[in-house]
């Protein structure tokens, strides 16, 4: 179980004292998004350095910014 958070503390940050905000507090990180590339040479290149061959993955544009994402089969 995780401790009470003080008033004090909760005033510091800016947050509401009805809440347990234990999240806030615990240092959980959330899901990272895909790794994009500015451009298809350094998808490629990067691809390389973890040991896919070209057969094992596609690039697939990313849903912003004109970026590229490499995508397994």
């Amino acid at each position: 179980m995780v401790k009470k958070i003080h008033t004090r503390t909760k005033r510091k940050f800016g947050l509401t004292s009805s809440f347990g905000h234990k999240n806030f507090f615990s240092g959980k990180v959330g899901k990272r998004g895909d790794k994009t590339f500015k451009t298809q040479e350094a998808a490629k290149a990067y691809a390389k350095e973890k040991g896919l061959k070209d057969t094992e993955y596609l690039l697939v544009p990313a849903k912003r910014d004109k970026k590229i994402k490499i995508e397994l089969i």
